[in-house]
């Protein structure tokens, strides 16, 4: 037990490691883009970005819809030619439809277990 005032220390699980997904898809080709980092920040997005040009049609442009995260915003990253970023309004995320494929991936595919 911890002193009055103060944060207890507690132990960790360092049995896992973390993964971030990145991913994109387009509906109407049925192509997609993912790649996983051991970390998120605009290193991770720029090549993220880098793995959708490179699936995008010849002469096509991306339309990718992004929501709020730094990485997303950020004046660092590379914007390829053929993407084009649209960015949600702040507290929007049912506007983003890749929501919906995530929340069904952390349920079932990706879901914690023991």
């Amino acid at each position: 037990m911890g002193k009055r005032g103060s944060r207890p220390r507690i132990q960790r699980d360092r049995r896992f490691t973390w993964a971030y997904l990145f991913g994109a898809i387009c509906p109407a080709r049925g192509a997609g883009a993912a790649v996983v980092m051991p970390y998120v920040g605009v290193e991770a997005m720029n090549q993220h970005l880098v793995e959708i040009s490179a699936t995008v049609s010849p002469g096509a442009i991306a339309l990718l819809i992004i929501d709020g995260g730094g990485w997303h915003r950020s004046n660092q990253l590379i914007i390829p030619d053929n993407i084009v970023l649209l960015k949600l309004p702040p507290y929007a995320p049912e506007l983003n439809p890749t929501e919906n494929i995530w929340q069904y991936l952390r349920a079932n595919a990706l879901a914690n277990s023991v």
